[in-house]
């Protein structure tokens, strides 16, 4: 009888024909011969076992050298170097390695072993490269890339200064010449070495990297790069108190030589390496990667400035392009100061549009750049012009303003409820420089601002009511609990009450007094904190109500129950002294250390959440903040 069988079905053969084979070289290396000799060599060069590639070197000579052992037919060196082996390693390889042209034996891509030291950051093999081998600086592989490249693409500044102190510019092969120099530039950009890319349009003017077209590339780069040290770090006072007192430096426009370090340079490592004792205790470390970012945006400031410098030499049209590229792709990442630069250079930036008719205001509102958006507030009369301009769809800056928010933005603000709380702080904003009749302005699909602002904000209102909630219904059970323990304390007071008069056994203590007023505005404080979360549960939930009026009743129901609890904590302190402090004073150590437990349980998870409410609701915000540098924006 038929039956299907139990047994799972067989996995179909492996194709061997559809795999990647080998590179030809490789192949041809290994037709016919004991391949897995080579692979013993090649696994004594990537481990770094110097005896057992010894023997294969004494047996075979020559052909060890010149072997290709790795899949894109590297040589013993490459294996060597990318691995990072001892330089005893890569020394005893080169002994038996008898010319210089043995060295610039290349792989299937064209690098030489340099390429692959500087790739890997192996700099004691790059040292060792160059010092035997100077000329490898000047090879470049198949993609015309040279070892500086790779070293600035991998960001490894060590062996790119090497790298950069050993090549003559002069030699009729140099990564900074033609598009190689262009790329280079981008590279070191990316990489964050601005002091390097400042020294490098600072000593070669007249390279390709410098063509109108290449100064666009470069600015554009720097723009999108110029936001992560765009601002401070949000340091606390005394930290920013200690940064400007103690480790405040004059960085001025000057040349950055690599090889001879200039101030800003020797400032730079300074803010690396500086072991001061009275920093190190107090976060040190925080406070100097915060120096560092302010030398970075100062090089950034400073690079911007050198190649708009340049293009002061050329005709109406190139700089016209270059400026729109740079202003509009800084506007919409963010990048004020590549603005201010920009606008410096050529004041009619404000006004280019891109292809959606959109000009730098339209793209800073709809990404949430307020850095941008706060040069408003520098403009001069002119300014009507663009912040009353509409795009291709109809759509003012207040239009923009009412869409949601980019999400890596809105994550930025902690809650949903802050969320649409910062997007009503937007839409506000922008409506104040907009005209009556552009504030009431309809686009071309038939929408206002405020039609868009509802449509685009239902979900956010509703996960910011949803949080608002959560976070007063969470509130509420503490501070009713506290309501409770302390209106009970108040009744049964410690060491009870005299028979005859009623009044409290331990009234003329001192600590009885302690405990009473404590006992008393913890009582206040919490019933006061109740109802304040009742009264958010109880909201209608209107947009504009998360514009205040519930950010303030938050923050007033976290303060008050902060202040019940450090109270509440107080009078039970008291009340252990009252009980134990004369004969069992040694208990009152473990209980009162225990006694900050809470206090500083609830600091910890509900401060921050506090700190935002109160800095978003009553602080300064991140509007209106002008530019620490004095210029007039047109």
């Amino acid at each position: 009888m038929a039956s299907s069988s139990t047994f799972p079905q067989s996995s179909p053969p492996v194709d061997v024909a559809a795999s990647p084979p080998p590179p030809p070289s490789v192949a041809m290396a290994y037709q016919g011969k004991e391949w897995h000799k080579d692979m013993a060599f090649y696994r004594a060069a990537l481990t770094g076992e110097w005896d057992a590639a010894r023997q294969f070197l004494d047996q075979d000579g020559d052909r060890g050298v010149h072997a290709r052992l790795g899949y894109y037919s590297e040589t013993p060196l490459h294996v060597a170097v990318a691995a990072g082996n001892s330089e005893s390693f890569v020394y005893n390889l080169l002994d038996f390695i008898p010319d210089d042209s043995s060295l610039a034996l290349t792989d299937s891509s064209g690098n030489n072993p340099l390429h692959v030291a500087a790739a890997a950051g192996n700099y004691e093999a790059a040292v060792i490269l160059v010092t035997r081998c100077p000329n490898l600086v000047h090879l470049s592989n198949h993609d015309n890339r040279f070892p500086h490249h790779f070293a600035a693409e991998y960001g490894h500044r060590k062996i790119l200064q090497l790298l950069i102190s050993n090549t003559n510019d002069k030699h009729h092969t140099n990564p900074f010449a033609g598009e190689g120099g262009v790329w280079l530039l981008l590279s070191m950009i990316e990489s964050d070495f601005f002091d390097m890319a400042l020294d490098l349009v600072g000593k070669y003017p007249d390279l390709e990297c410098m063509k109108p077209k290449s100064v666009g590339r470069v600015l554009s780069k720097i723009a999108v790069k110029a936001t992560a040290f765009d601002g401070d770090d949000h340091l606390g006072f005394w930290k920013r108190f200690i940064y400007w007192c103690v480790l405040k430096m004059d960085v001025k426009s000057q040349s950055f030589d690599v090889e001879n370090q200039t101030s800003l340079g020797k400032a730079f490592n300074v803010a690396r390496t500086c072991p001061q004792t009275a920093l190190n205790s107090l976060s040190s470390y925080q406070i100097l990667r915060f120096h560092e970012k302010k030398l970075m945006r100062e090089q950034i400031v400073e690079l911007v400035k050198s190649l708009c410098k340049h293009m002061e030499s050329l005709d109406y049209n190139d700089a016209a392009a270059i400026c729109a590229e740079t202003m509009l792709t800084a506007a919409e990442s963010g990048s004020h100061d590549v603005v201010l630069e920009i606008v410096e250079t050529f004041p009619l930036a404000v006004h280019f549009r891109n292809s959606l008719d959109q000009n730098f205001l339209h793209l800073a509102i709809k990404n949430r750049c307020e850095n941008v958006f706060n040069l408003m507030y520098m403009t001069s009369m002119c300014r009507y012009q663009y912040a009353n301009a509409i795009d291709n769809d109809g759509n003012s800056i207040l239009h923009l303003a009412a869409r949601l928010a980019p999400f890596h933005k809105l994550n930025l603000v902690s809650g949903a409820a802050l969320q649409m709380q910062r997007e009503i702080q937007w839409f506000q904003e922008a409506s104040k420089f907009v005209s009556s009749y552009t504030r009431g302005l309809q686009n071309y699909s038939g929408e206002t601002a405020e039609m868009i602002f509802t449509e685009e904000h239902r979900e956010l209102k509703i996960d910011g009511e949803t949080w608002m909630k959560d976070t007063a219904n969470s509130c509420s059970i503490a501070a009713a609990l506290i309501v409770t323990v302390v209106f009970a304390a108040a009744i049964t007071v410690p060491g009870g009450n005299q028979s005859d008069s009623g009044y409290p056994i331990l009234y003329e203590s001192s600590a009885f007094t302690i405990f009473a007023v404590s006992d008393a505005v913890s009582l206040f404080t919490s019933s006061t904190s109740l109802l304040m979360f009742l009264s958010i549960l109880t909201s209608r939930y209107a947009e504009h109500d998360f514009l205040y009026a519930l950010p303030k009743r938050l923050s007033i129901g976290l303060v008050t129950l902060f202040l019940s609890i450090l109270f509440m904590m107080i009078a039970f302190s008291s009340t252990l002294y009252l009980v134990f402090g004369r004969k069992k004073a040694w208990v009152l150590l473990p209980v009162g250390a225990l006694t900050c437990l809470p206090i500083s349980s609830f600091v910890l998870s509900q401060f921050p959440l506090l700190r935002d409410v109160i800095s978003s609701t009553y602080g300064r915000g991140v509007f209106g903040k002008r530019s620490n540098r004095t210029r007039t924006f047109p």
